[in-house]
Order: structure tokens, then C-alpha cells, then sequence
């Protein structure tokens, strides 16, 4: 007993030892994985050139058809709206779908049809129930009349530039001198999508978190792994593809599969052999709905996405701390259904475990007090995150919000292991006043209502809507 209790101190520290490497390397790679965030922030978002297409005659480029559904009064919904009519561009059509017709969104609609008559713009009443999935059961309509094969789908709480829409044609089909060449690619682009940039009106301290999260860890993270671009990763605030790639897969992840050469469709394509539903609708069994038509796409089809260097910007309401928390754990309960191994290492890649972690495999190794490591680390990974702030807003934070900024992102950071272990504990989720059991791979069914505590913490006014924002918000300025 003695000889294997001493083996057993003597490997003691070597254990420790190995843990620490591996802690410091871990946190290097984190760091490394941040700058690189950061840099690309700086070298795609910061130049935002006018794309040729912007002045070309509507026979000249392709025809565009963007969906936006809507549901009730959103914050800043007028000006979001409005920024998709004064797009410049020369052959698109907007399709705005509510699935009621006395949802109060009409009024702004019917207000902006009637200050631009010269664009092409329609509203599509009526659902088509497909899954549980509200949003695309609205989008169904819409998406059978849309004209055009290149579709544009943004949320109802998104703002974009005018010139969005024509870069966003460059990346998905590419210029007209590089059409050709591009044919030779190994993968084309299928997918073309943009970043969120929060923009707040309100001073309720959830909203300036949930600013605080987009705008830097978020956006950070988002940023750098698209620039590896070795995995799909997609928040479909924004999102361009073609309506033909988006027939051809079901939401299952694997390869394509076409029947005998001799089983030709009306269209002239191969059809597929399981006899699968394809399409939008193959979605509705999803609440991330557009992170399975990115996967999909990707997977499927073995296309790639192209991140545009305009921001979508994201109006946040009036957010108390129960809704931010809510938000959060809700799609940490989607996300460890569908990449499990990511969300789990999740808190591990946070500024408040990597400065703990850092700080004991230095002192481990070194002696390095401490104090030492966190003095350096903050600061650091601050400015850092300060850097990719100014990469989104096209300037810097301004004077008078750094503070309040600081505060809302240090309590962003408190929060984020408290959240994860709530997100981690359950599978049901509160969405848009209806409750929803995650299924395996993300499928969602729905479950039925409690009086939990989860449910309590969440109550207050609401509104069946895509966001539960209550106050009218004011418009992102030009960029």
C-alpha cells in the first residue's frame, strides 16, 4: 500500500504538469483563433466597395426575390423595412409575408408600398402549416410565388445598406468577367450570409448585453471560423441562395443521391431516390432553421458560403436580463442537438475560464503570479474585442457608451457559465410564447405548456411574434 501510494505522489505532479501544457496550448489556440477573428473583421468588413451591378441595367443582372417575414410591430420594423426598398439594384421583387390578416405589421407595409410605388414589392397573406417552425410555415407562400431562382430571406428586426443587396449577388454568382471561371471551381458558392450587428435604443441592461454579446464574442467567433471555412456555420439573419440548390436537399446531412441517369424530372434533373420532402419546407421540422438550410447546402450538395462584407443589422428591443438569459439558453439547448462536441467545450473557450485556466498553468509552470496573468489577459482580450466592435460599426465605439459598454460586456461574461449550465440541464425551450421539445439533430416537436420556473421567469407581455420587442427603436445610421 505504501509503494503504490507513493507511485501514486510521484505521478502527482507530472499529471499536473501535462494538464498544464496542455491548458497554456489550448489557450494559446483560443488567442490564436480570436486575432484571427479579428483580422478578418478588419480586412472584410471594413471596406465595403460599390459593386458594378449596383448601376446595371435590370438585363443585366440576375433577378433577385427577396422574403421577409413578418409577425406584429418590431422594433425600428418601418426603417428595417424600408432599407430593403431603397436598395440599389435594378431587378428584384419583395415579397412580405404575415400569416394573419389583421397582423399589425400591415399598416407599416401598406405605408411603404405607397411611398415607393416604382418598386416591385407585394404582401402574401396566409400560412402554409409544414412543421412546427412558425417562420417558415409564414415563408412558404411566398417562396412558391417568388419569381425569381436567387432568393433573399431577412428577419423582420434586420437592417441593411443600400449596396447589400448587389454585393451580395457578386459573392453568390460572382462578377460578370469571373463567371466563367468560376464554373471551374471545385465548390461554388451556394450560400452568402452576413454578421449581425446589434444596434439598441433602449437602456434596459438585456438589451445592452445582448449588444455587448453580438458585437464582440459573438462576431469574433462567427468571424473566424468562416474565414477557415472547414465547417458551416450560419446565423441566417441574412442569407442568400438559390431556390434550385434549396429543392435539391432534405435537412439530413448526407451526400445526394440521384436515381438511374434514365429518370429524368420535367426540369431535366436526375430525381432523387428516397422520395425525401425537399425544399423549404423540409425545414419546418427545425427551430434553426436556417443553420440546417446552411448545413444542408454544404453537406448535401457540397457547396460553400461566402460571408458578405456588409453587416446585418439587428435592432434589439426593449430586453430585460430574464429575456437575454432565455434567448441564450434556448439555442444552447438547439446547439447541443446538432454540434454537441462544440457546445460542450463552449465555456472553455470564454474570457473568464481561459484567464482562470491561463493563470494556473502559468503559475503551474513558471511560478508566474496569478494576478500577473489576469492583469495582462483582460485588458488584452478587451481591446481585442473593442477592435472587432469598430470592424462591424464602421467606427469606433463611441466615448459616452464606453462605459456602459464595459459594463454590459463584463456582466456578458459573469453570465456565460451560469447559462451554459442551464442550457446543458434541459431540452425544452420557450419560443415565441410556445413551448418545444429539441429532438436528436435539432428536429423540434412541440411540448406542452407548464407552470415551471423557467416559465416564470420568463413571463411577461408578449407578443406571438419572431422577437418579443415591445417599443419602437430608431435606424442604424449609414455606414
Amino acid at each position: 500500500m505504501n509503494i503504490d501510494d507513493d507511485g501514486d505522489v510521484s505521478r502527482r505532479p507530472l499529471i499536473l504538469t501535462a494538464l498544464a501544457v496542455i491548458a497554456l496550448v489550448w489557450y494559446c489556440i483560443l488567442w490564436t483563433i480570436s486575432i484571427l477573428g479579428c483580422l478578418t473583421g478588419r480586412k472584410h468588413l471594413r471596406l465595403r466597395p460599390r459593386s458594378p451591378l449596383s448601376s446595371a441595367p435590370k438585363e443585366n443582372v440576375p433577378g433577385v426575390s427577396v422574403l421577409r417575414p413578418l409577425k406584429g410591430l418590431d422594433t425600428n420594423l418601418f426603417e428595417n423595412l424600408e432599407s430593403t426598398f431603397t436598395q440599389e439594384y435594378s431587378n428584384f421583387e419583395i415579397l412580405l409575408s404575415v400569416a394573419d390578416a389583421d397582423d399589425q405589421a400591415l399598416s407599416v407595409v401598406r405605408s411603404l408600398l405607397e411611398k415607393y410605388p416604382q418598386v416591385d414589392a407585394k404582401v402574401v397573406i396566409g400560412e402554409e402549416v409544414v412543421g412546427v417552425n412558425p417562420k417558415v410555415n409564414n415563408l412558404i407562400p411566398a417562396y412558391k410565388q417568388a419569381k425569381n431562382d436567387i432568393l433573399w430571406i431577412l428577419d423582420s428586426n434586420v437592417l441593411v445598406t443600400p449596396g447589400t443587396l448587389a454585393r451580395s449577388v457578386d459573392s453568390l454568382v460572382g462578377p460578370p468577367a469571373s463567371a466563367e471561371k468560376s464554373k471551374s471551381n471545385k465548390h461554388r458558392i451556394g450560400l452568402v450570409h452576413h454578421v449581425p450587428f446589434a444596434f439598441v435604443s433602449e437602456q434596459a441592461f438585456g438589451s445592452r448585453i445582448e449588444e455587448a454579446f453580438l458585437n464582440t464574442n459573438h462576431a469574433k467567433m462567427y468571424l473566424a471560423i468562416n474565414r477557415v471555412a472547414i465547417e458551416s456555420c450560419v446565423v441566417g439573419k441574412s442569407c442568400m441562395y438559390r431556390r434550385s440548390d434549396l429543392e435539391r436537399v432534405t435537412g439530413d446531412l448526407k451526400p445526394e443521391q440521384h436515381a438511374a441517369p434514365d429518370v429524368i424530372s420535367n426540369s431535366g434533373a436526375p430525381l432523387p431516390v428516397d422520395g425525401r420532402e425537399r425544399g423549404l419546407a423540409a425545414f419546418g421540422r427545425f427551430l434553426a432553421e436556417d443553420n440546417m438550410i446552411a448545413s444542408a447546402l454544404w453537406h448535401e450538395l457540397g457547396l460553400r458560403h461566402a460571408l458578405g462584407c456588409d453587416v446585418a443589422g439587428n435592432a434589439v428591443g426593449n430586453m430585460p436580463i430574464s429575456a437575454y438569459v432565455q434567448r441564450r439558453v434556448r439555442w444552447i439547448r438547439v446547439r447541443k442537438h446538432m454540434v454537441a462536441v462544440a457546445t460542450l467545450v463552449e465555456p472553455f473557450t470564454e474570457c473568464v475560464m481561459l484567464s482562470i485556466i491561463a493563470a494556473w498553468a502559468a503559475h503551474r509552470l513558471w511560478g508566474v503570479p496569478r494576478w500577473l496573468v489576469l492583469l495582462l489577459h483582460y485588458p488584452a482580450w478587451i481591446a481585442l474585442d473593442l477592435d472587432v466592435y469598430d470592424s462591424l460599426a464602421g467606427f469606433y465605439l463611441p466615448v459616452e457608451k464606453r462605459w456602459s459598454f464595459l459594463i454590459a460586456w463584463a456582466m456578458r461574461e459573469l453570465l456565460a457559465l451560469p447559462i451554459w449550465f442551464l442550457g446543458m440541464v434541459g431540452s425544452e425551450v420557450e419560443w415565441r410564447g410556445k413551448r418545444y421539445r429539441i429532438l436528436r439533430n435539432g428536429e423540434t416537436a412541440r411540448a406542452a405548456p407548464n407552470g415551471s420556473w423557467w416559465s416564470f421567469l420568463s413571463r411577461r407581455k408578449k407578443r406571438d411574434g419572431y422577437e418579443q420587442l415591445e417599443q419602437e427603436g430608431v435606424a442604424l445610421n449609414e455606414q
